[in-house]
């Protein structure tokens, strides 16, 4: 075991190679002898089987026509009014007449159609009948249509005054009142024997085998040659077993006259198509067969082992390349690229791993790149955060001297400013409930109200069990600002602004909507571009206000992920709707929640201290 463990891979190949060819090789020659002839016999059969079953599939076509132009006559209306009238009405039998020629003209293989009226009428055909050999199957079974809708006979003589004496095959049906169903009549449709016999002669069985057409008394309908037309096919094949299936195969007799039955009942009809082949005409391929699978045998041992030899090396030769070439390589150097000098299975497996370092270290800076980027947008957001409490502190004093000297205005501005910068300048904490959002929006709306009074209106709709949820800061005042500034305050008049949430499977969909100037599509499209583009790449002055939306849009995609950016919809002089959509809760969310219980701890302390130090100042 040690010693073949130590082989390399190309001994092993060869060897397991040549051993797993050899063997199904010779395995196929000692079974492709011993089944030789059942193999020629099974191929002449299947052939067999498949020529009957277009036959048969042709047949059932042409008993189907049949059927269905029948349905056609029985219900067509002019063949109704003719057998439901007393007297016969010449109009009406000349329109039948018409009919019944056109059904036959139609079909190469229908001989005749003829509707028989119940009464002492003459009857109607496409061609004149002057003789018929049709017997009536109600002499033999007069109940026979109460059971049956139709019935087909053996093959009989018909003279007609156009073409003479012709053997036929008969569907014979009766003709029932659509409205009483009364039989009023009998309607025959006749096909030509002769065009099935052609078909059956020219379906060139295997070693001269012939097909014949029986009906559901073994009577012969059609054949080749030398078969009576209604003779029994014992008759020919004495003691021939009965057909126990609609299609399979049997042998007769033994021997030089040994031979293969194949038989095939149509569907539609109590006919059964009856092959018989030869058996010699398939014995003669055998010997041909055995001697050629010997011969191949041979030359295939040959070539496999100098094939499977040559196709080693060929295989081996990259593999062992590529084995040495990454056992060069050091684990603390980055995943080098490898040289291509193939293009089969093992060029692929390099070019993939070509394709996989360097997506690797595409990875490994995007990943550096976007927590840069993140740091950078969560600091944009939060600005002037150093010791923001003297600013706290002096609004305040300013606020209560307003309130003092009776500037309610001026009070109730400066405290909705007081309110709206603590909430911005928090100590860098990067989450918030909803509802500490919208009063964020509305300290941010009653300070921009009275600085522009009966400019605009705000309203906010959202849902009460929505307003515990927690949210990334600063992401719709912003909004709130870009509506205002750039809609509604250019616009004539009194404006709207809204602000919606929507909750839906475990999401939330915030939309801020504005009734403002509104912008053009190639302006949509600018305004998409310019958000969507890197932080780094943009100046913070660029013009057109894009700025906070695209400060808002960097920071919901580096903390939400790249589905969760914003929707910007516009219609020039018909407003503006931004919408975006966050999740209520997921693994991210209670990660940042955890940092900002930590950061509160952290501030609770420190304004602490900062009392202390006021104090004792």
């Amino acid at each position: 075991m040690d010693n073949w463990l130590g082989r390399s891979l190309k001994h092993k190949l060869s060897l397991l190679i040549i051993i797993s060819v050899l063997v199904p090789v010779l395995s196929l020659g000692l079974f492709s002898y011993s089944i030789a002839e059942n193999l020629t016999e099974e191929k002449a059969i299947d052939s067999g089987m498949n020529t009957l079953t277009l036959l048969g599939a042709y047949l059932e076509n042409m008993v189907s026509d049949a059927e269905f132009l029948s349905l056609f006559i029985l219900g067509h209306e002019d063949v109704q009014n003719y057998l439901r009238l007393p007297e016969m009405d010449g109009r009406l039998q000349r329109r039948v007449s018409a009919l019944l020629m056109t059904m036959a003209v139609s079909k190469p293989y229908i001989a005749n159609a003829i509707v028989e009226p119940e009464s002492d009428r003459p009857p109607i055909a496409s061609k004149s009948v002057t003789e018929s050999g049709l017997a009536d199957v109600t002499e033999e079974f007069p109940n026979y249509y109460s059971e049956y809708s139709k019935w087909w006979s053996s093959v009989h003589l018909q003279t007609t005054s156009s073409e003479g004496t012709r053997d036929v095959i008969t569907m014979s049906r009766p003709i029932r009142s659509t409205t009483k169903y009364s039989t009023m009549g009998m309607l025959k449709i006749s096909l030509l024997q002769n065009v099935i016999s052609d078909h059956l002669k020219q379906a060139g069985l295997e070693g001269g085998g012939v097909v014949l057409l029986l009906d559901s008394s073994n009577r012969i309908m059609a054949g080749p040659d030398g078969f009576t037309k209604n003779e029994l096919l014992d008759t020919y094949y004495p003691g021939i077993k009965s057909f126990s299936s609609n299609g399979s195969w049997m042998e007769y007799g033994s021997g030089v006259d040994k031979k293969t039955i194949l038989y095939y009942g149509l569907e539609n009809v109590e006919w059964r198509l009856v092959g018989v082949i030869p058996a010699q005409a398939y014995k003669l391929q055998n010997q041909y067969f055995l001697t050629l699978t010997a011969v191949a045998v041979s030359i295939a041992m040959l070539f496999v082992i100098a094939f499977v030899l040559f196709l080693i090396q060929k295989v081996t030769k990259p593999l062992s390349t590529l084995a040495k070439f990454l056992k060069k390589s050091s684990p603390d150097e980055p995943l080098p690229t490898l040289p291509v000098t193939t293009i089969d299975e093992v060029g692929q497996l390099i070019i993939s791993y070509n394709r996989m370092s360097s997506r690797i270290e595409n990875l490994t800076d995007e990943v550096k790149k976007n927590e840069s980027l993140k740091k950078e947008a969560d600091m944009l957001a939060l600005q002037a955060q150093i010791n923001p409490h003297f600013l706290y502190n002096t609004l305040s004093s300013v606020h209560w001297m307003a309130l003092m000297k009776g500037e309610g205005r001026i009070a109730d501005m400066v405290g909705s400013l007081s309110d709206f910068l603590r909430f911005s300048l928090n100590s860098g904490q990067e989450y918030c409930t909803v509802n500490q959002e919208i009063s964020h929006i509305d300290n941010y709306v009653n300070i921009q109200s009275i600085r522009y009074p009966d400019k605009f209106q705000y309203e906010a709709d959202i849902p009460s069990e929505l307003l515990e949820k927690r949210m990334l800061k600063l992401l719709l005042q912003p909004l709130i600002e870009n509506a205002m500034i750039h809609g509604i305050l250019k616009r004539d008049g009194l404006g709207h602004i809204s602000v919606r949430a929507l909750a839906e499977h475990e999401r939330i969909t915030f939309i801020v909507e504005d009734d403002g100037i509104g912008m053009s599509t190639e302006r949509v499209e600018e305004l998409r571009s310019r958000i969507a583009s890197k932080l780094e790449s943009e100046d913070a002055s660029s013009s057109g206000g894009s700025y906070g939306l695209r400060n808002v849009h960097s920071r919901l995609m580096l903390h939400y992920g790249m589905e969760a950016g914003l929707q910007i919809e516009s219609e020039q002089g018909r407003g503006t709707k931004v919408t975006f959509t966050i999740p209520t809760t997921s693994t991210l969310l209670e990660q940042e929640r955890e940092q900002v219980r930590l950061k509160e701890r952290e501030q609770s302390g420190h304004d602490r201290r900062v009392q202390g130090e006021e104090r004792q100042s």
